[in-house]
């Protein structure tokens, strides 16, 4: 028996609808058990894995619903476990996999973006300026993830995108959001500059290099004292 053999009720939700609608309300839970011969315990159950996967969703009054496919969720989750495992080592391994997969796709996803991107980019820099020149200073976190999501969002290409935002979330998770150096952080949003710069400029591989020093800087992180410990 295949591993998709062994959940039905993915293969039932897959099939709930034709493959172009990729979202589309579902039959009860008790239709769903009638279909499926179970009783509704069983499809509640089995359905809070859908629902931690991110493929449906449960609303009082509008019932259940299969939502649009994204890979995030499942990433995300197995990260969270592995992190919870042991932090720092899997933390920097996937830190690895994210910074390689940005590399291989950045030329391919700048090429795709818009005007209205490239003035959001500048936008997202000129605000993390202000934070980081501001009294009191304010770490531009939110800029930050921003700033790299909206770099790949036209690529047409779910595991791409799951996996960075899956990367972003566990980068929350392990507190480097919350502390860090501010010598550190001037570099990073340097570095920014120089790719959105590059990028509005049409000047692709000087943003591609500038992209591949940036993530290697994580690796020269300060050590951040008040980051809590494993």
């Amino acid at each position: 028996m295949s591993k998709w053999e062994q959940f039905p009720l993915l293969q039932y939700l897959a099939n709930a609808a034709a493959p172009d609608e990729q979202e589309t309300h579902l039959p009860p839970l008790k239709q769903a058990g009638e279909d499926l011969g179970w009783s509704i315990t069983r499809v509640r159950e089995e359905l809070a894995v859908a629902k931690a996967l991110g493929f449906v969703e449960a609303r009082p009054r509008v019932g259940l619903r299969r939502l649009p496919y994204t890979f995030a969720p499942a990433v995300s989750l197995s990260l969270h476990y592995a992190l919870a495992l042991e932090r720092d080592r899997y933390f920097t391994q996937f830190a690895d996999l994210r910074r390689k997969v940005e590399a291989a796709y950045f030329h391919q996803a700048a090429q795709l973006l818009t005007e209205e991107d490239k003035n959001h980019l500048k936008k997202l820099v000129q605000s993390a300026w202000k934070q980081l020149r501001g009294n009191p200073i304010h770490i531009p976190h939110d800029e930050h993830r921003e700033l790299h999501l909206t770099i790949y969002k036209r690529l047409n290409n779910v595991f791409v995108q799951g996996i960075l935002e899956a990367y972003w979330d566990a980068y929350e998770s392990v507190g480097y959001s919350r502390y860090t150096d501010y010598t550190y952080l001037s570099k990073v949003w340097e570095y920014h500059q120089r790719i959105v710069d590059a990028i509005c400029s049409g000047d692709y591989n000087a943003g591609y290099q500038a992209l591949l020093e940036h993530t290697e800087l994580l690796y020269h992180r300060p050590v951040d004292r008040e980051r809590p410990q494993n």
